[in-house]
């Protein structure tokens, strides 16, 4: 029976990590952020990191929400506690999956600024409901809130040198 718990629990941690990282390539790929011309030709702040920083650091981020959506699937905390906190985490995976489009895709640096507030916004209301079930699970989060709080300040700036 324990090995049987154990292999259940690999396979959420794999399932956990696969969609978060299939977001990512799903939103990488329509918006063909690598190949666009539109993105060069942008005013960028001078602290703007350079391309080839992005898709390392994003991997790394989805590997970390993988890890804190396995930590609370996991949990033997009630169902009802989990299913709202895994919840919010949709949503804001669903917002992080539309960042990419509404910024690349539609070549629209205010609406992904709205989008990424909201974002952010959800990151922290999922790490609040993280926390009781699994302090781990909000804890893996904070490179990640941190990032998008960076990623959230350089949007406005792109947005506002090129309005």
């Amino acid at each position: 029976m324990d090995n049987t718990i154990q292999k259940l629990s690999i396979w959420k941690l794999i399932i956990s990590i696969a969609i978060c990282e299939f977001t990512g390539i799903m939103s990488s790929l329509l918006s063909s952020a690598l190949m666009n011309p539109w993105f060069s030709s942008l005013n960028k702040p001078s602290w703007n990191p350079p391309s080839n920083v992005f898709g390392p650091v994003w991997t790394v981020l989805y590997l970390l929400m993988g890890i804190s959506l396995w930590l609370v699937w996991k949990s033997t905390k009630p169902t009802n506690e989990k299913e709202i906190a895994i919840t919010f985490f949709v949503i804001q995976l669903f917002l992080n999956f539309w960042w990419s489009l509404l910024f690349f895709k539609f070549h629209s640096p205010a609406l992904a600024l709205v989008d990424i507030i909201l974002l952010l916004i959800l990151i922290v209301i999922t790490m609040i409901h993280f926390f009781p079930i699994s302090k781990a699970a909000s804890y893996v989060l904070i490179p990640y809130v941190l990032w998008v709080a960076f990623a959230s300040i350089l949007n406005y700036s792109i947005w506002i040198l090129n309005k």
